[in-house]
């Protein structure tokens, strides 16, 4: 019985190993601040840890993470929408590190993209998030929102119009 619990925490131990910079990333873009992100993943990781054993036998680990952290940022701004995490500014926002494979990396003004980012409504964040960012398909990001995929085509297209005016906005 040890023996199974040794080797499920292990596999757990190399998952979040391997996808740690990647979830960092999703949930920096969906909070907008390296500390609310580093918590979010940290509360993800706990409520997957505890249902690992479903977890690692699903057939997409990743998405069932994902989704589980995007529910739960959900919960917890869904009273405050309209303040959706952004500050007014961007002074106090703590920047990720740059990867040089990432494609928010190479754009000219992270700054803007940021700001663009952290002024839509929560949904529409999520959608260009998940499918521009984690190049997630239609589909995915629509399981992952718990939505319609004509929600997300919506979602991302309303989204991406109103950051089509920042400087550094990637083409898609």
């Amino acid at each position: 019985m040890g023996d199974r619990k040794q080797a499920r925490d292990r596999e757990f131990q190399s998952f979040v190993t391997g996808r740690w910079p990647r979830l960092m990333r999703t949930a920096f873009l969906l909070t907008g601040e390296q500390h609310a992100a580093e918590d979010l993943v940290q509360s993800t990781l706990e409520q997957v840890y505890v249902a690992w054993r479903r977890v690692g036998s699903a057939d997409d680990p990743e998405a069932y993470v994902r989704r589980v952290m995007i529910n739960a940022h959900a919960r917890k701004h869904r009273r405050r929408l309209k303040e959706f995490l952004a500050p007014k500014d961007d002074s106090g926002l703590v920047r990720e590190v740059a990867d040089t494979g990432d494609r928010i990396s190479q754009a000219e003004d992270r700054s803007a993209l940021l700001t663009a980012l952290a002024q839509l409504p929560p949904r529409q964040r999520e959608a260009v998030v998940l499918r521009y960012w984690e190049d997630l398909t239609e589909t995915q990001t629509a399981e992952a929102m718990g939505c319609s995929v004509g929600a997300v085509k919506s979602n991302a297209a309303k989204g991406s119009r109103s950051c089509a005016p920042y400087r550094g906005w990637p083409e898609w």
